[in-house]
């Protein structure tokens, strides 16, 4: 007989990536609605450091979730490359919107819950054991409660406890920094609808771009995205940040946040019996460095490996990183990361950079790719 368990899935983070698993399951078999428990060390609304871009992908997601985007944001109908004193303005087919993701993540919670879903906030995963003669995960929360289920979930980011234990990737992860401060008043006419990508930065040994997003109320959003395939310290990345904003006219304010991510590799397993990952946890776009977009999309393919397996019985996730791989998302990361090789390698990126810059069928695909096509 199969003991009873507390909840049916649990899903540790309650971001992008968590609530889409924990909407998308809800639709699927709604009659498991009240068995689900998200559960978050955060209270919403929380600061997350990120860009905060909504891709034509991000949009087409929450289409298929139902969520609809409630907060303020700034819509971007062109992007602009730029290489030292060179740039390009690419036209996008569909705007990308820059949201605060502190607003938009709280908002999604508040939707979620509005639903019937059960999210517990300012109480993280602390511990879990999975009992494969029982057929469920015993955890404990970070307030003490000590709960089972069938089907924990790791949508709880780069520091996801389950992650870890999967041993998904060995690869030194991305490290980022961002902040957002006031528009320059000599710069509103140039990043008004434009989302600025900096990569002149590359000869002084940053291994990504430097970015500069309009954000709501006259502000920006800023940062800088850094690939260790050159050995580059967080304190050298924030020192690159500064001298790559001056020439904008903008002053990083002290107070930067810095955070690693893991990168997406089609080889590594994101499941094991019981267990699977989603959203940052799972790995985020090398290229890109984008995350919002690959959770979302990846929450439902979650959601229905899930409910193949409480109706089967079957829970070891066999099938579910070839799933994820075979989807568009994991089609469109896994092309990502062999570009990102390319780009950010050591030496050589500025052949690659000079098609971004000089071939309109390279801008082009790019400028679809945002927008939402494959």
């Amino acid at each position: 007989m199969t003991p009873a368990v507390d909840r049916e899935v649990i899903v540790a983070g309650a971001g992008p990536a968590g609530i889409a698993t924990a909407v998308a399951l809800s639709a699927q078999v709604p009659g498991l609605t009240s068995r689900i428990l998200c559960l978050d060390k955060a209270r919403f609304p929380r600061d997350k450091p990120c860009g905060g871009g909504l891709t034509g992908h991000a949009h087409a997601a929450l289409a298929v979730l139902g969520l609809p985007i409630r907060v303020p944001r700034v819509a971007c109908g062109e992007g602009r490359i730029v290489y030292g004193h060179r740039t390009r303005d690419v036209a996008l087919g569909r705007p990308v919107d820059i949201v605060r993701r502190c607003e938009f993540d709280a908002d999604l919670v508040e939707q979620a819950r509005a639903r019937g879903i059960e999210i517990a906030t300012g109480e993280g995963l602390a511990s879990f054991e999975v009992d494969a003669r029982a057929g469920l995960v015993r955890i404990v929360t970070s307030a003490g409660r000590r709960l089972t289920t069938r089907v924990l979930v790791g949508a709880d980011g780069a520091g996801s406890r389950v992650r870890r234990t999967l041993a998904v990737d060995d690869r030194p992860p991305l490290r980022l920094f961002q902040a957002e401060v006031e528009a320059p008043t000599e710069l509103a006419p140039t990043i008004a609808g434009r989302m600025i990508y900096d990569f002149s930065l590359m000869t002084r040994g940053l291994r990504g771009y430097l970015w500069l997003f309009p954000a709501p109320d006259g502000r920006i959003n800023v940062g800088a995205m850094h690939t260790p395939t050159r050995k580059v310290s967080g304190a050298e990345i924030e020192g690159l940040l500064r001298e790559g904003l001056r020439p904008y006219g903008v002053a990083l304010p002290d107070g930067a946040r810095g955070w690693p991510a893991w990168r997406y590799r089609a080889s590594a397993s994101i499941a094991a019996p019981h267990l699977l990952c989603v959203g940052d946890a799972a790995g985020i776009d090398a290229l890109t460095g984008e995350g919002i977009a690959v959770g979302l999309e990846q929450g439902p393919i979650a959601a229905a490996a899930i409910a193949t397996a409480l109706t089967s019985g079957d829970f070891a996730f066999a099938g579910y990183t070839a799933a994820v791989r075979r989807a568009v998302v994991g089609r469109e990361l896994a092309l990502d990361d062999r570009l990102a090789r390319l780009l950010y390698a050591r030496h050589g990126f500025s052949v690659w950079l000079s098609l971004m810059l000089f071939d309109r069928r390279m801008q082009e695909l790019y400028a679809a790719r945002v927008s939402g096509s494959e």
